[in-house]
């Protein structure tokens, strides 16, 4: 005869009868609590009619949480990210022998009863009692599912969790209220495919098609039996039934759920001793989630797609709405990434920068006239370990970047559009001489700039002008273009450049000082890749993008930016800018990045004591940029090895050139090769010198010899910088030698 508590009254089976006839009489049968011995003395106040009432009638069920995939625009398959690894299938693509064992194993009389099983309930807490604690628990499929909705509301936020799975009868009562809701409105099949479809099975895998694919390599509508009653036997404790950890209890388990499958004649007996003395035979494959698992280094352009998701509002009005979509995944994101330029990318920064390398290098890809990414990639890669980063050298710091990098003289381009402009005329001179302070004051947005004696040189000495436009382009000479913006002012090229999308990589404005000619504010290899695809689109600037198309969980497709489109410049000054930055690849700095066969322009660029050195370029239907050096701005590159070669020096057009013509070259093989809208430059006249000499009297010839006599070298002409021209022939014909003529004016 059951005890009674101590100081009289009902004994502990009979205080729990109490609870279940309670529940039964408010409309409300218990949930099948796995509840202790002593569970059913404090009954909380959603044991009561009133509570019970008090329950809002409606589950809200969370979109489940899938696998996003990211696609290349070919559709390949760049990465898949999740916070839940899921693909949600049918029914029907479930495998029946999987349908039969969770149902035989977690609720055998699923189809017999409604959202609660009183007999299950008694049974459960008879045993209980007996066992004076929690030894079987009754809940059903369809208050299991009702209890993984409530964790998959919670996602990944501990707290929210943990009150989702709390043991408590306000909870378990809550739990059947909605339990009864589901049974009404879903019916008892559709609660099985979402039970399979939310469930957890251990090894990060959430539903059965992940489950499945995790431990057999197979979709689930594929699985055998005894592969079947392996996955069913999981869902009790993922962990404990591990077959890749705990394999000997993973078997014990599966072969409890064959013989329950046999019990209630799901499966023959023959059939289900047949399946026990198969041996578990895993095919493992493992959770390849987010961007450190891209292709062809991809990992970072990865990363900037997730980052566009989460800024760009047409995904959501505020950030926190557009991660819940984020991470509620079962996204198909079809990018603008070209996998030829990518594989072209990561083929050239490996020949020419190792990432063990004391310095990085960072390229991207713009298509001009579209402004789609067609690639990204760095030599430090994507990961946790040595040599590697999380941190995007390619792009801003608020898509996940850093500071940016001095962009040195690939900004002249900007300043010399912004001059033209103006009026400036492309053959305009300045004296340009080897070293000069900056002229003061220059005008800015806002008001004068004025700071005397701060001195700026060229490259070499030998870099003396005067100069045109043309030439001090070809040469980045660094005193024209101080000169050329102390005319025309730091605010048209701070407007322009705005227009053309370059900002600093800091999010911050750019600054209003002249010295912003010679690159001194950082920016990104992206932000140049889509400036100067501005010149090769003939002076419209396109915003990057990065997406192409969203399909969403319901296969519908999803808004998603699109870039905008803007006249930047007029096409005369665009095609001259053309003009001029061919120059810089046919005869000037960017020698090395001339391309063979194909149209292209760009410029070099060397920031002071070269910590940072560019190469930006383009072709009429690419634009590139391509940084090198210490991401931390420490290491000088001086006397330094990079990719196996050691340089005194480097310059942008000696590592970072060849790195935009081997990554171009092979973006670009196979595809058209359109030429430039240019304009004639004729070269600036010089004024006149003046020559002051006559040429000597030649040597007498021999009688009858043929040669010449040998004539002193006659007086110099002057050229146009005043410095005095040749002499004259000496004499010839075996004649006495003609006097040489030297020119006496110069052009």
């Amino acid at each position: 005869m059951p005890k009674k508590r101590s100081g009289g009254g009902l004994t502990t089976t009979q205080q729990a009868a109490k609870f279940v006839g309670v529940a039964v009489l408010s409309g409300a049968v218990l949930a099948g609590i796995a509840l202790p011995a002593a569970g059913a003395l404090g009954l909380a106040a959603k044991g009561t009619v009133e509570g019970f009432d008090e329950i809002p009638a409606n589950l809200k069920t969370p979109p489940l949480m899938q696998r996003t995939k990211i696609l290349d625009n070919e559709g390949g398959t760049i990465a898949t990210v999740y916070s839940r690894d899921r693909t949600v299938v049918p029914l029907e693509d479930m495998s029946p022998y999987l349908q039969k064992a969770i149902v035989a194993i977690e609720d055998s009389r699923f189809y017999e009863h409604g959202a609660v099983d009183l007999k299950g309930i008694l049974r459960a807490m008879n045993r209980n009692v007996q066992a004076g604690g929690t030894a079987q628990g009754a809940s059903t499929l369809t208050q299991q599912y009702v209890k993984n909705v409530f964790v998959e509301e919670a996602g990944d936020d501990p707290d929210k969790v943990a009150q989702a799975t709390q043991q408590t009868i306000g909870r378990k009562v809550q739990e059947l209220k909605y339990a009864i809701q589901v049974e009404e409105e879903l019916g008892k099949k559709k609660i099985l495919e979402n039970y399979l479809n939310i469930t957890f099975f251990g090894q990060q895998a959430y539903g059965v098609e992940a489950a499945s694919q995790r431990y057999f390599s197979k979709h689930a509508k594929d699985l055998k039996v005894e592969e079947a009653a392996l996955l069913a036997g999981l869902v009790q404790s993922p962990t404990l039934y591990d077959p890749v950890n705990n394999p000997q209890t993973a078997l014990k388990r599966r072969n409890t759920v064959l013989q329950r499958m046999a019990d209630v004649r799901d499966i023959s007996q023959a059939d289900a001793d047949k399946a026990k003395d198969v041996p578990i035979t895993l095919k493992i494959k493992r959770p390849r989630n987010g961007c450190i698992t891209a292709v062809s280094g991809a990992g970072f352009f990865c990363d900037y797609v997730r980052e566009v998701f989460l800024t760009d509002p047409v995904f959501g009005e505020t950030k926190e709405e557009r991660a819940k979509v984020w991470n509620q995944g079962g996204l198909t994101v079809r990018t603008t990434l070209d996998p030829q330029a990518q594989e072209s990318v990561q083929d050239s920064i490996k020949k020419h920068v190792y990432k063990s390398d004391p310095v990085a290098t960072a390229v991207s890809i713009v298509e001009p006239g579209t402004g789609k990414v067609l690639g990204m990639g760095q030599s430090r890669p994507y990961g946790f370990g040595k040599d590697e980063t999380q941190i995007n050298l390619s792009v801003d710091q608020k898509m996940g970047g850093g500071a940016g990098y001095q962009p040195g003289s690939t900004f002249k381009p900007i300043v010399a559009a912004a001059a033209l402009e103006q009026g400036i005329s492309p053959t305009q001179q300045y004296p340009s001489p080897y070293q000069m302070d900056y002229p003061s004051p220059v005008q800015t947005c806002n008001g004068p700039w004025n700071d005397k004696d701060v001195p700026v040189e060229n490259e070499n000495e030998s870099e003396v002008g005067p100069y045109g436009m043309k030439e001090a382009t070809a040469k980045s000479v660094n005193t024209y273009y101080v000169q050329l913006i102390s005319q025309i002012g730091v605010c048209p090229v701070t407007k322009l450049a705005t227009k053309m999308g370059v900002g600093r990589a800091d999010g911050k404005k750019l600054q209003q000082v002249p010295s912003i000619t010679l690159g001194t504010q950082e920016v990104s290899p992206l932000t140049m890749a889509g400036a100067y695809a501005t010149f090769a689109s003939r002076g419209t600037y396109c915003t990057p993008v990065a997406i192409s198309s969203i399909i969403g969980p319901d296969k519908k497709p999803m808004d998603v930016p699109k870039s905008k489109c803007s006249r930047a410049m007029s096409e005369r000054t665009a095609d001259t800018i053309n003009t001029l930055l061919k120059g810089v690849v046919e005869d000037g700095t960017g020698t090395e990045a001339g391309l063979q066969n194909r149209a292209s322009a760009g410029k070099t660029g060397t920031t002071d004591f070269r910590f940072a050195a560019w190469f930006v370029g383009y072709t009429p239907n690419l634009s590139a940029a391509v940084w090198v050096g210490d991401p931390r701005h420490d290491r000088k590159m001086t006397d330094i090895t990079i990719g196996g070669s050691y340089y005194p020096k480097v310059f942008g057009g000696q590592v970072p050139g060849p790195i935009w013509k081997d990554a171009v070259t092979g973006a670009l093989d196979g595809k058209p090769a359109p030429g430039f809208d240019t304009i004639d430059i004729p070269d600036p006249v010089k004024d006149p010198g003046k020559g002051n000499g006559r040429g000597g009297k030649g040597d007498d010839g021999k009688p009858g010899d043929t040669d010449p006599g040998t004539g002193t070298a006659g007086g110099n002409g002057g050229d146009g910088n005043g410095n005095d021209g040749d002499g004259g022939d000496g004499g010839h014909h075996g004649r006495r030698g003609d006097d040489g003529e030297g020119d006496t004016d110069g052009p």
